[in-house]
């Protein structure tokens, strides 16, 4: 007698359809992730009374997570000492950190079914209107991340200022397995 796992039966095939599916997936993200030429941070210890992340059924948001990633801190006002360019590279510096707090409390990014919102704090100079412009840092590493899955609803809002000066802040809210 054969093994159960080694007829040609149908039935057995569609029973274990689910199982090799999940095999597939996990990972995906991983992939996409090393092919952008992108490492997640670990998560710094939070330095006030937060957690980086929480779940509350199928949603887990981030906290506000600034512009800072691969040992550079973004730092300065948008409009002021801070040009477009690098206020896109802040606000994707900002999502990379996003994409890590969700590994506080999901095993996987694989586990993100789609992201949900995105809403940023952008450091602005008096009479700076690119906020939008600069939040599409983050957008748009979301999207090459988690392909239509990673299309979501935005805010961006300019502010006087933030902690230790960065130039953004950002945090996401994703729905999850």
């Amino acid at each position: 007698m054969a093994a159960w796992w080694a007829t040609d039966s149908a039935a057995t095939a569609v029973l274990m359809a689910p199982i090799f599916a999940e095999e597939t997936l996990m990972g995906r993200i991983d992939d996409r992730l090393r092919a952008l030429g992108l490492t997640l941070p670990t998560v710094p210890t939070p330095i006030a009374n937060y957690v980086p992340a929480k779940r509350v059924g199928s949603l887990v948001t981030t906290a506000g997570q600034v512009s800072i990633a691969g040992g550079r801190a973004y730092q300065g006002q948008l409009g002021g000492d801070v040009g477009l360019d690098a206020g896109r590279e802040a606000t994707r510096a900002c999502a990379i950190n996003c994409l890590a707090a969700l590994l506080t409390v999901l095993d996987s990014l694989d586990r993100v079914r789609q992201v949900v919102s995105v809403h940023g704090f952008v450091n602005s100079a008096p009479g700076c209107d690119g906020q939008a412009a600069a939040m599409d840092g983050a957008s748009d590493l979301l999207v090459a991340v988690f392909g239509d899955a990673g299309r979501h609803t935005r805010t961006a809002v300019g502010v006087a200022g933030l902690p230790f000066n960065y130039t953004a802040s950002v945090y996401i809210l994703v729905e999850a397995d």
